[in-house]
Formats: structure tokens, sequence, C-alpha cells
């Protein structure tokens, strides 16, 4: 069993990073929102989780224990393989998903492509009692962790760190804001579209 990989990031395509480890290449799956933190050529630790089947090999890969572990709880639920394990944590933090378990909410499950009504309900019912939801409001700790996946990307696409800050802080002030990571690309962009038209992006 391969539980953790500490090396070098080769490469980067889609939803998976290629990681050194002593001379050898791992490839490993990782959400999309992990893949836009990480950079060629800068050192990554991964807890990992092998997937074997009789035709395949496949390591996923998270940022802390608490993902893998929601991962691996996802999987044991029927109809839930690894594909849709990491959809959900594509969508959601673990924090959204043990809360979501714990207020019997299985509305957030169903938006994940690949989880239909029953297998929702079915992640609820098994999850329950296996996952504790964070004491304050978890949509105090979403902003932060989504808030730098976006401001990641924006530097990546070549505005400053501070004025990509500062436009998802202004943005997240707004309660009523649609906090998911690709909503919120799509209002930055909007807003720093015509800052950057009228010359005070620097």
């Amino acid at each position: 069993m391969i539980s953790s990989l500490r090396g070098t990031v080769l490469g980067l395509a889609g939803g998976s990073v290629v990681v050194e480890v002593g001379g050898i290449g791992y490839s490993v799956a990782v959400t999309p929102q992990h893949a836009l933190s990480l950079r060629t050529g800068q050192e990554v630790l991964l807890h990992t989780a092998l997937v074997v089947r009789e035709d395949d090999l496949s390591l996923f890969g998270f940022a802390d224990v608490d993902a893998l572990r929601v991962f691996d709880l996802l999987r044991g639920v029927t109809g839930v393989g690894p594909k849709s394990a990491m959809g959900v944590l594509a969508s959601m933090t673990p924090d959204q998903v043990a809360t979501a378990v714990a207020s019997e909410d299985d509305s957030a499950f169903r938006k994940v492509s690949g989880i239909g009504p029953k297998t929702a309900k079915l992640i609820v019912v098994s999850l329950a009692g296996k996952l504790f939801a964070p004491a304050r409001p978890a949509v105090a700790s979403v902003p932060a962790a989504v808030g730098a996946d976006v401001v990641v990307a924006l530097v990546g696409l070549g505005w400053p760190e501070r004025t990509a800050q500062q436009t998802v802080d202004e943005i997240l002030a707004d309660a009523s804001a649609d906090r998911s990571t690709p909503a919120l690309l799509r209002a930055a962009l909007a807003l720093l579209g015509p800052r950057q038209l009228s010359g005070t992006v620097s």
C-alpha cells in the first residue's frame, strides 16, 4: 500500500500530477482545485490511496489526511467509485461533506456528476456518525479554501497576487455571493476585466 508520496512535481495534466520519488515518476489523480495549487518543480507531499483493480492500479492524492479519509469513506458506499468520490471532493471540502451528512442534506451530493438521488441518500445514511461537522458554520471555512484556489488561478493568469487577493476578498464580503470555485473565478474575472482596461492593475 502506498499511503503517501513526497517528491518533486514533474508535470501536471488536467486532474493528474506526476511526482518523482527516488527517480520514479508516479502519476497521481488529484482534484482540479488541488492541481491548480501545484507547480512544476516544487516539492509536494501527497496523502494517497492506491485503488487496485484487475487490470489497473491507480493512485489518488490529497493535500491532507481529512480529504483522504473522506475519500475512503465515500468509496465504501455502494455505488460510489473512486471517480465519483473525487467528484465529491472536487465540489465540497471535507468539512462541507461532514456538515451535509450531519444535517442529512443529500442535495449537495446530487449536484456531483455521476451521483443520483438514491446514491446521494445512501451517502448520507452510510456516513452518518463517521464524520464530525465543524463547530463553526461551514460557510465560514469555505471561502478560505475556495478563495485560495481562485487567487492561485488568477495569479497563474497574470494578475499580481495582491490584486487577486483583494478582488476575491471583495467578492466574498458579499454574503449572497456564490462560493463555488467556478462562480467565484467568473466573478473575479468580471471585476478584474474592467480594472485591467482602466489601467488600475499593475
